[in-house]
This record gives structure tokens, C-alpha cells and sequence, in this order.
């Protein structure tokens, strides 16, 4: 998952404050060395001194910065009366300014805030800068609504006054200009919005603690050897993918199956809150939904995405093999959704060091440019990743990615390391985004240390393409098999399950609008009626409706409809990966150029000036084929195995 905190304009209230990536898996070898890196000098916990040494020094410096809004608003009001190229310059910075130091709060509070969900202060804390980003935007709506309004040709006049203003065109254009259409009428509507923007956050902060204490605390389950078990995050997905006692793995997943059913009522209505709210400013800004309003924000047609939906959909049976094969591996006659996520090695609960896994991953970038390795040292030794889960002390579940552009320093990695297989890969995802996070953040303006969803999420798909083609060239054979069969299982996820989470909130969208309550049961029906257009046929899923949207903590962000950047960002990483494999040198010049130009450039240009690609029909199938590629791989793995 990542997070950042940038544009202050009204959308950046509402998308800014939380960009969030999902955290996704795979595994280890061997000790192999470090390349270098001393394992001595290898952290395992954030040392958030790096940006307040205590709660008291970053409460000084909120106090600060909300003092310094009011002053820009005295400040730059009375010069926007009659704007000159000076004044816009002056003011950008300023603003610039002030962003990063909000930055830098605002990854604090959520930084203490993830590490225990129930600590008051943070709470409030968050509360407050949440109250900040809204407050500030009222104070300059002013700019925003001027900036918004200027005809080409007063853009023309800006730029001539104040050649220093060029470094920031780009910007200009992306924030303001191409915004003309889609801006609030004055302050007081600006004000109104802003407001709506606040409830928003508001609402993501309670259902992120919802989902940690409660959704996904589903109660206790009494294993075959007579242990109690409480099922949370952890030790479900511990118990699902480790266990190979298979009526174990039906108690865990029945338990939490029907706890999500109980807690669906009030998660639809924490849903549907948010839902009309992310509508209602959407339509203020002259959209026709907040569906309508994403599709603008990431430059793509909702053509574009029905067309991805469509070849995945309608090609959903490439995975009929990857299934066969975990059936037969598994000795069953028919796979349940409880056999699913059981690593497919021998010994399948066998845990791997952090610092091998750190190993591993350092080794996967034999290939790249040296940059990968440079950072990868600097983040694994800065005291920038928190390493191991802690549920009982309120650690949220999950990953993420904060980045730290504003003091070019590597970025924080949010973990729950358990040592299994898939940790690996979640590791390596996240490390993807904190490369492009330290590449932007010391190669372009800070105002440019950003991109839409699915642009930040190709460097962490692409670091897991290198992953496991390391793993396929140097682990044993029976974890090389499983590390392909969980690839697979991660196509499977990215390009059935996260498009599929998507449409499942426009059509709840939908829903509340048409209905003043919208029950649980209803969005549980919705879930699993969608989930039968993007599954196959070999799994024997539950009869009763799935309530398994309650626990996806992106359905509530700020930023909506986020997770068909996952399918997007692979379909294009597996061509990029087919570019580094046939040459890699000519590839590294382009990659490194791509990932640290930020928003310089707009996606559509980015990818078609540095590696010819553009988004369509063509890119989905070729995406497809590489998955039947890899499951032809599996099948013919399988078979060199048994013929050992």
C-alpha cells in the first residue's frame, strides 16, 4: 500500500492525504550474503525521530503551521485581486513550502496512528491535521478558484511576466488548467466542499479502526491438537496459508466467514455514508459521479477500464490449470475457498529470517541499474521499515508506503512480517514504491513526487516480476514450484479480484443512491454476484453470500475506486518485464528515466515517450497470455518434478 500526502487543492483533500497500495506475497532461499549490507546494521523498527523526536515537537510544529496558513491567506489574497507572474510565483512556493512540512506531520500522525490503531492522542491528532488540510483549503479556495478559471490566453501573459514561473508549467497545467470545468464556483462553495472532504476523512479513520478491532476479530476457534486459536489478521492468514490440517483451515475460515456476515450491517453503513458523500462532491465539481470524476483524475476513458474488465473476464478460464494443478498437489477432489491460499511446499508453515528475505530481495536486482541496490541498503539500515505485526498493541494489519519526498530520505515501510513464504513479496512490492518514492524525491520538485495509482504501482509489481524470476533461477525445486504456483495466484489477484473490487463500489455506489439504507445482505449479494463473473468453475465456493468486502480497507479511503490500478499496473509491467529480459541494459536507462520524472509528464505521455506503450484492448490480452504462459510453465515444472 502506499501513502502521501501532496496537492492541497479541494480533490487533494480528498484524494491526497491517502494514497494506498495493497501489500502482496511470495519467498526465500538460502542464506546468500547481503551484497554488502552488514546485518548488524539492519533495523527492524521505525525510528520516527527522523521526523519529530517526540509528540510534543510535532504538536510545536502543527501550531506552526496552522499560524502560517492564516498568513498566506493574508499574505497572497489581496495580490490574486489583480494576479501578476511574480505574485503566482511567490505564492506557489509558499504553498510548496507548506505542503512539505504538512507532509511530514501528516506521515507522523499516521505513522503512530498504524502502529496502534487505539492510541487517543494519535487519534485526535489526525483528527486535527485532517482539520488542518480542510481549514487551509478554505483559507486559500481563492487561488484555487482563480487558477481554475484563467483563460489560455492570461495563462500566456502569467508565463511571459515571470520566466521563472516554466519550472512549474507542468504542475500548473495538471492542477489548474485542465481542471477549468471542474471547479467550485466561489469560496463559499469551495468552503461547503471542503467540509464534505473532511467527513470523508473522517469516515476512512473509523472504519480503518473497525476493520482492526472488530471486523477482522472474528473470535476463537479450537484446533484438532485441542489449542484455542482467537482469529485476527494474523493468525488467519497464518492458520490459511500455513496449516496443512485442512479441517483447521475450515474452522479458521467458517469462523470468520460468518463474523464478516454478522459485521456487515454496520460497515454498510459506514459504506454507504461515504459513498453518497464521494457522489455529492463529485456532482458539485460537474462530474456526473465520483466514478466519472476518477476515470478524469487518472487520464483514462471508462471505456479503457470496461476493456480491461471485459478481457479479464472473458478469459477468466486461463487459470483452469493453475487450479488443477493445486487440486492434484493437494491430493483433493475439489478444491474449497479454504484451500486456496495453503503454500504448496512441503513443509508449507516453514518461516524465513527477515534478513534472508532482505537477501533475497537484494539479490533480485542483479540486473538493474545499481540505484535499486543503493536504496534498497539505505532504506533497509535507516531505521525505515517496522518489521513484525503486534495486533494485541493495536498494529493495524497490512502494508504500505509512506514516502518522505519532502526530506529526500528513503521512504516508510509499513510491514506485518510473519516469516512465511509470501512475506517476501510483500516486502518487495513495498520496496518498489520506496525506490520511485527516493528516485523522485531527489531528481524532481517536490511538487512533481507524485502520479496517478496505477503509475506508482508499476514499480511494485515490476519488483515483483524480479523477485520471482530470481526465485525460479536459484531455489530449490519444490520452492521454485511454489513460487510460480503463488505468481499465478497473484495474477489470479490482480487481474480478477482487484478489477472485480472496483466494480463492486460503483455498483455500490449505485445502490445507495437509489435507497436510503442500504443493508448488509444487500452489499454481500452484490459482492458475490460480481465475484461469479470474474471466478471459474473448480473452486466450490460458499452457497450463502460473501461478506469478505467488509475488511477491504480501500473501499473506504478518500480515494475511491483505487484498486483497478493493481490490474492495470501489472497488465503493463508484464510488458515492461518482457522488455528487460530481451535487453536489459537499453531497458534500465528507460525504467530509471520512467520512475523518476514523477508528474513532469502526463501518464499517457510517460509511457508511450520512454517504452512506446499505450493502454487498450492489446496490452490486456498480452497481459493474459503471459499468464498462460506461466501456467504452461507451472504444468511443465510439475512434470519435471515427478519425473525426478
Amino acid at each position: 500500500m502506499i501513502k502521501s500526502a501532496k496537492r492541497l487543492s479541494v480533490l487533494a483533500v480528498l484524494i491526497a492525504p491517502m494514497l494506498f497500495i495493497n501489500g502482496f506475497c511470495l519467498a526465500a532461499s538460502p542464506d546468500k550474503g547481503m551484497d554488502g549490507l552488514n546485518r548488524s546494521e539492519i533495523t527492524t523498527s521505525w525510528d520516527l525521530s527522523i521526523l519529530f523526536k517526540d509528540r510534543e515537537t510535532a504538536t510545536v510544529e502543527f501550531e506552526r503551521l496552522q499560524k502560517k496558513s492564516q498568513k498566506i491567506n493574508a499574505t497572497f489574497r489581496p495580490r490574486f485581486e489583480n494576479l501578476t507572474g511574480m505574485a503566482l510565483l511567490e505564492y506557489i512556493e509558499e504553498e510548496k513550502n507548506f505542503s512539505k512540512n504538512l507532509n511530514i506531520v501528516t506521515a507522523y500522525a499516521y505513522a503512530q496512528n498504524s502502529l496502534n490503531v487505539n492510541d487517543l492522542f494519535f487519534e485526535k491528532f489526525i483528527s486535527d491535521v485532517q482539520n488542518l488540510y480542510t481549514e487551509h483549503y478554505k483559507a486559500t479556495s481563492f487561488a484555487d478558484i482563480l487558477l481554475k478559471s484563467l483563460s489560455p490566453a492570461e495563462w500566456d501573459r502569467l508565463f511571459s511576466e515571470q520566466p521563472g514561473l516554466e519550472r512549474y508549467r507542468a504542475y500548473l497545467e495538471n492542477s489548474y488548467q485542465r481542471y477549468r470545468d471542474h471547479r467550485p464556483r466561489d469560496e463559499s462553495h469551495a468552503a461547503f466542499l471542503a467540509d464534505i472532504s473532511n467527513q470523508l476523512m473522517k469516515i476512512n479513520t473509523e472504519a480503518e479502526k473497525k476493520v482492526t478491532n472488530n471486523v477482522t476479530v472474528a473470535g476463537n476457534i479450537t484446533l484438532e491438537n485441542g489449542n484455542e486459536l482467537a482469529i485476527n489478521s494474523q493468525t488467519y492468514s497464518e492458520l490459511l496459508s500455513t496449516d496443512v490440517n485442512r479441517n483447521n483451515r475450515k474452522m479458521g475460515y467458517d469462523k470468520r466467514f460468518y463474523h464478516l456476515i454478522n459485521q456487515s450491517n454496520k460497515m454498510a453503513e459506514i459504506y454507504c455514508n461515504k459513498s453518497r458523500l464521494d457522489d455529492q462532491i463529485a456532482r458539485e465539481l460537474n462530474y456526473s459521479d465520483s466514478y466519472d470524476a476518477k476515470m478524469f483524475e487518472t487520464y483514462l476513458t471508462k471505456e479503457q477500464v470496461e476493456a480491461m474488465n471485459q478481457v479479464f473476464k472473458e478469459r477468466k478460464g486461463d487459470f483452469d490449470g493453475y487450479y488443477e494443478f493445486r487440486r492434484k498437489r493437494m491430493n483433493l477432489d475439489r478444491l474449497m475457498p479454504y484451500d486456496l491460499a495453503l503454500q504448496l511446499l512441503e513443509n508449507p508453515d516453514k518461516k524465513y529470517s527477515y534478513e534472508d528475505t532482505l537477501s533475497n530481495i537484494s539479490a533480485s536486482y542483479a540486473g538493474m541499474d545499481p540505484a535499486f541496490r543503493d536504496i534498497f541498503m539505505k532504506t533497509t539500515t535507516s531505521g525505515s521499515i517496522d518489521v513484525y505485526p503486534n495486533p494485541d498493541g493495536g498494529k493495524q494489519p497490512g502494508g504500505y508506503c509512506q514516502d518522505l519526498c519532502a526530506l529526500q530520505h528513503p521512504a516508510l515501510i509499513f510491514m506485518n512480517y510473519k516469516g512465511l513464504m509470501d512475506d517476501q513479496k510483500t516486502l518487495t512490492h513495498e520496496m518498489g514504491h520506496a525506490i520511485n518514492f527516493y528516485l523522485m524525491g531527489n531528481n524532481v520538485d517536490y511538487l512533481y513526487c507524485t502520479g496517478t495509482e496505477y503509475e506508482m504501482e508499476i514499480p511494485s509489481t515490476f519488483n515483483e516480476e524480479l523477485f520471482v524470476d530470481y526465485a525460479l533461477e536459484n531455489y530449490d525445486q519444490d520452492t521454485a514450484l511454489a513460487i510460480l504456483a503463488e505468481s499465478v495466484s497473484d495474477y489470479e489477484n490482480y487481474f480478477t479480484f482487484q478489477p472485480m473490487i472496483t466494480e463492486f463500489e460503483n455498483e455500490a455506489h449505485e445502490l445507495c443512491r437509489q435507497k436510503e439504507n442500504v443493508s448488509g445482505a444487500e452489499l454481500n449479494r452484490l459482492w458475490t454476484n460480481l465475484s461469479k463473473e470474474y471466478r471459474g468453475n473448480l473452486v466450490d465456493y460458499y452457497p450463502e453470500d460473501s461478506a469478505q468486502w467488509t475488511y477491504i480497507s480501500h473501499i473506504y479511503l478518500t480515494n475511491n475506486y483505487y484498486t483497478f490500478s493493481y490490474a492495470l499496473s501489472k497488465a503493463v509491467t508484464l510488458s515492461l518485464f518482457k522488455m528487460y529480459i530481451e535487453n536489459p541494459e537499453k531497458f534500465n536507462e528507460n525504467y530509471i528515466a520512467y520512475i523518476s520524472v514523477g508528474s513532469t509528464m502526463t501518464p499517457p505521455e510517460k509511457l508511450k515517450k520512454f517504452f512506446g506503450i499505450e493502454i487498450g484492448h492489446k496490452l490486456f490480452e498480452d497481459a493474459m497470455d503471459v499468464v498462460q504462459m506461466r501456467v504452461h510453465q507451472l504444468q511443465e515444472l510439475e512434470g519435471r518434478s515427478a519425473n525426478a
